[in-house]
């Protein structure tokens, strides 16, 4: 669907389960999510996304390296509440490649497909506040703190900011 210098990004398959369980059952990669999913919890969340593509015409998308054709991450957009309805720019990449600029180039190219191919007038990326890696990536996609939030997941609240975008 869409194509950086280093990544394509496209829709998953029920193919990709295997490389979402590295990403989603790592309690590392899953730290913000304070658990790291279960088999049932990875098709669970890889069904929600093939809902989404044929519901929203967009999800959180497959980020796979051009240079060998590995699922490394997803990044993509899904709609959310941050006290309204609102479209968000997600990121989730296996550890071995955090900290190389992947996450910024994908989600560079999710901001501009919103605001290019969708006419989006905003969008957000909504982040736990322990998260500061993917505050910086929010930042470096040219998003400032719009406001803060507590949201109640896996038995935990868990204060998130807001953080958003205009075309």
């Amino acid at each position: 669907m869409l194509e950086t210098p280093r990544l394509i990004l496209r829709e998953m398959t029920l193919d990709d389960d295997t490389d979402l369980c590295k990403m989603l059952q790592d309690p590392e990669v899953m730290y913000a999510y304070a658990h790291s999913f279960s088999d049932e919890e990875v098709r669970t969340w890889l069904n929600n996304q093939l809902r989404r593509y044929n519901e929203d015409g967009f999800g959180l998308w497959a980020v796979v390296l051009k240079e060998t054709n590995e699922m490394i991450g997803q990044c993509g957009l899904t709609r959310q509440e941050f006290f309204e309805p609102v479209v968000e720019v997600g990121y989730l990449f296996q550890k071995q490649y955090w900290h190389q600029g992947y996450a910024i180039e994908a989600a560079e190219a999710c901001k501009h497909y919103a605001f290019e191919q969708l006419a989006l007038n905003e969008v957000w990326s909504i982040i736990r506040d322990t998260n500061y890696a993917s505050m910086n990536v929010a930042i470096r996609n040219g998003m400032l703190v719009r406001g803060r939030k507590v949201k109640h997941y896996y038995g935990l609240d868990m204060p998130h900011y807001g953080f958003s975008v205009n075309r």
